[in-house]
């Protein structure tokens, strides 16, 4: 499949052992640029994204004048970069300086496709207030970006929790030093009532603070949007119907902040620390942090160590253009990174590996399925690593034309075990086959298996500042 509504696809140097049909996103978006460009009448499009506190980000792209015949490729080219701003950085207003054509139709595509409808409804209503808008203008309004000085606060006793879809851990920290870790299942996807979440976010605080002398702050990462401590958008509470979301869920951690005598409370989502993490241990900024766990989490901390507005939500950015591409349960849009990089990626992989598991088997028990004939090993297991590296490699070139980035940190339960060397492997392979020009820029990082499992609950514990007496 080398075409998509117009636009056309290019193979990969590296083909992902296990998926041949892919590609890249990265790929395609640069031919397509390059091809514009050798016209000698690209026209230009300028796209700016407003966020609802008056944050403004901006991008640029030419696409093919309007009578070339490759002018075909120019929408889906352009909902597809949008997509990915939408996802990344996070917006209600979408400002577009281009054809009046393009500028419609993409606000038709935000009313009327099931996938549009999707991007307006979580992005633009649950996490920022307003359904998606289009204005088709001439002059943006200029970039305002609003950074946050977050965390690194190690002082006192503090605990630390991370929320996954499959687990949920914390950590009790002494001024700076971890007395105790724990890691402990559950299943919160599909839960109807909030009461299982907090009290299973309960029940992981008490154990912490059995082994402090008493609890000066809590800080916390989960999947999803959270404002002032307010759940926006979260996929932990995917099963709560709406009204009991908006009576209970919105103001949980509230609740939990009053269930410890309103002491300092911070909760933020998970990728956001997982960045936060990657810059204190490595004492570097520009980086991005990914978390290939029960979802796909992002964060990114910028140049000056800050994070900003923007929302890294990474697992509904799409990194393969094949319109064929595996399909996001959510959101129902094709080569998104959370059919990529997540347990979700090692179960579609177990079949083309030639792996036959119990199908009533979790996601979880799948990987460590997989991670055991990795020890063993396997060369079955070892092709879905492979695989997965591949992947890697294309979508960090991918993520180069969006993010000021120099490290790339990655952790999550996916790349424990060897595997998570083969995957860095694998996307190291790629840069240096593809994008030279990125092997002595990019720097990849993987922690070790105490700060991979539990590193994102140490961070969050660094997150609210105790004030001072």
């Amino acid at each position: 499949m080398n075409v998509n509504l117009g636009l056309e696809l290019i193979a990969p140097k590296v083909t992902p052992v296990l998926d041949p049909a892919f590609r890249p996103a990265v790929l395609a978006c640069r031919a397509f640029r390059q091809q514009a460009l050798a016209t000698g009448q690209a026209v230009p499009v300028q796209i700016a994204l407003e966020q609802a506190d008056g944050s403004v980000s901006h991008f640029k792209t030419p696409i093919f004048p309007e009578r070339h015949p490759k002018a075909a490729g120019n929408f889906i080219y352009l909902e597809r970069i949008v997509k990915f701003l939408l996802w990344s950085r996070g917006g209600f207003r979408i400002y577009f300086d281009g054809p009046a054509s393009l500028a419609a139709e993409l606000a038709r595509y935000y009313r009327e496709s099931a996938t549009g409808k999707f991007d307006s409804n979580l992005v633009g209503e649950k996490m920022f207030d307003h359904p998606l808008e289009v204005v088709h203008t001439q002059s943006l309004p200029p970039e305002r970006s609003r950074a946050t000085s977050l965390g690194r606060h190690l002082e006192g006793c503090r605990i630390g929790f991370d929320l996954g879809g499959s687990d949920r851990k914390v950590a009790a920290v002494m001024d700076g030093k971890v007395v105790f870790s724990e890691e402990t299942v559950w299943d919160p996807y599909f839960q109807p009532d909030p009461q299982y979440h907090f009290d299973g976010i309960m029940d992981s605080l008490k154990k912490a603070a059995a082994h402090l002398p008493r609890v000066d702050a809590i800080g916390g990462s989960a999947a999803g949007v959270y404002v002032n401590n307010r759940v926006k958008v979260a996929s932990l509470f995917r099963g709560v119907p709406p009204e009991v979301f908006n009576r209970r869920v919105k103001d949980l951690f509230l609740e939990v902040r009053k269930a410890w005598n309103n002491i300092p409370l911070e909760v933020v989502n998970d990728g956001e620390v997982t960045a936060l993490a990657g810059s204190m241990s490595l004492g570097k900024n520009r980086i991005l942090g990914i978390s290939l766990g029960t979802s796909t989490a992002g964060g990114y901390v910028n140049a000056e160590g800050n994070i900003t507005s923007w929302i890294n939500e990474l697992a509904f950015v799409p990194v393969d253009y094949n319109p064929h591409a595996p399909a996001d349960e959510w959101s129902g849009d094709r080569g998104c990174c959370v059919q990529y990089f997540s347990q979700q990626c090692v179960g579609r992989l177990l079949q083309p590996a030639g792996i036959e598991l119990d199908p009533k088997l979790s996601l979880p028990e799948k990987l460590k399925a997989v991670q055991k004939l990795m020890d063993q090993g396997d060369y079955r297991a070892r092709k879905i690593y492979e695989t997965i590296g591949t992947y890697l490699g294309y979508a960090v070139a991918h993520f180069t034309d969006f993010y000021d980035l120099e490290n790339l940190l990655i952790l999550g339960r996916v790349t424990s075990g060897p595997g998570g060397d083969l995957i860095l492997a694998g996307a190291k392979a790629v840069l240096q086959a593809e994008f030279p020009e990125l092997t002595g820029k990019i720097q990849f990082h993987i922690p070790d298996e105490k700060e991979k499992r539990h590193g994102q609950a140490v961070a969050a514990a660094s997150l609210p500042a105790i004030p001072k007496t």
